[in-house]
Formats: C-alpha cells, structure tokens, sequence
C-alpha cells in the first residue's frame, strides 16, 4: 500500500515536539492495519484521519490536532509549551501551558499580534503591574510576564473548574449558602484589591473562577488600576461588562470607586441565585440606561427560595446612588456571613455538591433598610431575551471559546459617550403641559365649532 499521508501534516507534527516519532509511526501502524482490515473502505489515508488517530490514542487533544492540521509549529512561549487553548479573556488568548523545566501547569494570556498597538501593549503592562502588586488566595496569583519575539504574555497560576457563569448554566441557579460563599470569597479578594488601591472594574461571573473543592478565584484584572490613575484617565471612557456597569461607571467614569466593584458584585450575586441577569436583553445602550435608571425584577419572583435579609443584601449591594451603596468589601463579607459561614470555602463544596446546610440564624445585627431599599428591587418587567452570540471566556473555560448569550457583552474600551444619553430624559414642566393641553383642546374646540356650522 503507498503511503497516503500527507507529509506536511507529519512535518508539523514532529517539528512540534507534541508527538515524537514512535509516536507518530504507531498512529500510522493503527491506521495501516485498520485499512487492512476493510479493503472495501473508499476514503484515502489523510492527515485528518491520522490527526484523529494520535488523539485517540492519548498523544494529542483535539485543539492540538486542529492546530497541527493547519500547519502550525511553534509551540513555545519563552520557557513555557502550549498545551491547549482555554478561552479568550478581556485582553487577550489564554493558554493552558506547562513550563517546559519545572513542569508545572500555567495559565498564559497572550496578546494577539494583530492587537498590539502601542495603547494595547500599554493596558497589558499595566495588567501585568497590577497582577504583581496583587497576593491573595482569593485572587489569580501571577507567576511571570514575558515577551517572545513581538508577542507579550503573562503566566499566572491554572486554576481547574469552572466560572461561575459556566457553573451556574451546568447546574442552574445557586442556593444561598453556595451564593453567599462564592460571593464572600470574591469579597475577599476585592478587599484586598482596595486596599492596594485598585479598582477591578470588570467584576462578573465569568471572572469568578471555582474550583472543585470550592475555593473562588477572581481572575482577569485587565481593566484593573489605581483610583488615582483612574481619575485622570479621561473622562466618558467606559469599560467593563454591560451587565454588570454600575451606574457611576456608566455616567462618570472618572469617578468610580471601590463602590463600583461591589455594584458590580451585586449584580453577581443576584445572577448567582436567579440565573439571569439584572437587565436582560436589549441593546447595549438599553442596558446602560436600565443600570442607571430602572429596577431589576424581584430575585424573589425568580428564585423563592430566597430570605428577604438576603435579598435585602443584594439591593445595599445595587443602590444606583454609590453613596448609599455598601461600601467596602468588608461589609459584605459580613452581610453575608449568615450564609457563608465561618469557611466560605467548606460551605461551597458542601452546597455545590448536594449537602444540607442548616439555615443559620443571624449572627450579626441586622443593618437597618433604608425606605430606598424598598424600591432597590422592584417588580420591573424584564426585557425580553436577546439571541445567543460568541463572549470571551475566563481562564476555567476549557477548550475553545464559550458561546453564552447577548446578556453578557464587553464594550470596547474606546466606546465613548455624553453622559446624559443614560440619566433620566428630561420632561417639559407641568405648566407648560397645561399650556399645550388646553391650546389643543381649544382648537379641537374651533374646528367642530366650524363643522357643525358648516352642517346647518
């Protein structure tokens, strides 16, 4: 039998380094006795068939097959080998990649070439800064920064599971005390953030990383900085996730603040325990317009489960008005420690895997609920569900690129706006409504005055 294999699909293969060449001789063997075994079979050898034999027999994943396929060969950043793609994060590619020496796992975001122009690499460096500045257990820990050839990357820490979006279209909506744990966790993280004086800004579920035995992680802190630097960024220059905007991100981006993250995990937590988010559907423009002007639905409609202590948690986290807000991570983690217990991370594992928790009673004096918190959420009817679309991913995402729905879209950094197109639309004074009224009921008056004339 001729050798039907495609040699540029060996080639690729072998200069790699994925596969060796016994490797690479035993998928062919396999293919070659299989061949044998059904002379009947019209379809030729091929790399595609060779390709899905290597993976078969544990040699390569489908997303290196695919890459080989289409002739790809290096496979190195620096010291570190690809070993598969994770997802597509806020500023980058991620991923999965083993340090070729010491072998362990990473993460590796990279900066696409295509995107690297000089105010890109500038928000990936100041990614990389912040990340160091950074040491939490609750927070992706970075390990290296690097630049191979024109390429720019940063390796953190690989943290297996899932994010809480993707947790939450597996299993469906969260119990409180699994809610609660997660979102203390990221509180955590958060707290330690401000204190350093950075501000997230991009805080969501998709950047909730959770593992197996419950520990939460925030990842992705590409939109993060300094409130100071923030400050003198420039004015309307909104970034961030849409459905997660708070409204002061939204209407004064130069003025947000640690309040503004906590909105945004509020906003968190309540798509934690409805499985929706605030304001779904519509434009994005619709939605930024509702962060800062409208009521969500009532979680309670959603999820009955749900104590009116904890949802009144969830309205002091989502106050449009930053100063009536919470206002510090701190004080959510102890609003939520009814729930969360005092180890958040044993109280998730034990929620997310089907224990009992016993509902706990309050440990901490109830804060007093404002008469706004009463409005704070509302029986708003929600917008009707936008269409699925392509979203970038976080670092759990494993394999190719998550597909969710509309409700979660990032707007582009550059996206500018005039405040006033989300406050309130201004309405003419009622006196002057009076005016118009009664001119137009004096001329509905004249004209069937006329007609009934004309009629005589």
């Amino acid at each position: 039998m001729s050798e039907a294999l495609p040699d540029e699909f060996r080639q690729a293969a072998l200069t790699s380094g994925l596969v060796s060449q016994e490797q690479l001789e035993e998928g062919e063997a396999l293919l070659r006795k299989r061949a044998a075994s059904a002379p009947g079979d019209p379809e030729p050898l091929s790399g595609e068939k060779l390709a899905a034999t290597l993976v078969e027999l544990g040699y390569l994943n489908s997303w290196q097959a695919e890459q080989l396929l289409k002739g790809r060969t290096k496979w190195t950043l620096g010291p570190y080998r690809i070993l598969d793609a994770i997802g597509q994060g806020g500023m980058g590619q991620v991923f999965k990649a083993e340090h070729t020496l010491m072998r362990r796992v990473v993460a590796i975001k990279v900066l696409p070439l295509e995107r690297s122009t000089p105010q890109a690499i500038a928000d990936f460096q100041r990614e990389i800064q912040a990340q160091a500045q950074l040491d939490h257990e609750n927070l992706v820990r970075a390990y290296d920064a690097g630049q191979d050839g024109n390429v720019y990357y940063l390796v953190t820490e690989y943290v297996p599971g899932l994010d809480l979006r993707r947790l939450v279209k597996k299993r469906g909506k969260l119990n409180m005390h699994a809610a609660a744990a997660v979102i203390t966790q990221a509180a955590k993280a958060l707290d330690h953030a401000h204190r350093q004086g950075f501000v997230h800004r991009d805080v969501k579920p998709g950047n909730l990383l959770v593992t197996p035995e419950g520990l939460c992680k925030l990842s992705d802190l590409g939109l993060a900085g300094h409130v100071d630097e923030l400050g003198q960024a420039g004015k309307h220059r909104i970034v961030g996730t849409i459905d997660y905007l708070a409204p002061e991100q939204i209407m004064a981006p130069e003025k947000i603040g640690p309040p503004t993250d906590i909105y945004a995990l509020g906003c968190t937590l309540y798509y934690a325990v409805t499985a929706k988010v605030p304001f779904p559907g519509g434009t994005p423009r619709d939605k930024a317009r509702a962060h800062c002007n409208e009521q969500p639905l009532d979680p309670r409609r959603l999820n009955p489960n749900l104590d009116d202590d904890f949802v009144d948690v969830i309205a002091d986290m989502m106050m449009k008005d930053p100063q009536a807000r919470i206002q510090t991570a701190q004080e959510v983690i102890r609003r939520l420690h009814p729930w969360a217990g005092e180890d958040p991370v044993k109280t998730a594992a034990v929620a997310l895997h089907g224990g009992v928790i016993a509902t706990r009673r309050r440990s901490v004096a109830p804060t007093p609920v404002s008469p706004q918190v009463v409005a704070a959420l509302s029986d708003t009817k929600p917008l009707p569900e936008a269409p699925p679309r392509a979203e970038p991913g976080s670092q759990a995402s494993q394999g190719t690129v998550p597909v969710v729905s509309a409700t979660e879209e990032t707007f582009p950094s550059s996206w500018s706006v005039a405040p006033h197109e989300f406050g309130p639309r201004e309405t003419l004074p009622t006196s002057v409504k009076w005016v118009i009224a009664a001119s137009v009921l004096a001329v509905i008056g004249t004209v069937v005055g006329i007609v009934i004339l004309s009629l005589l």
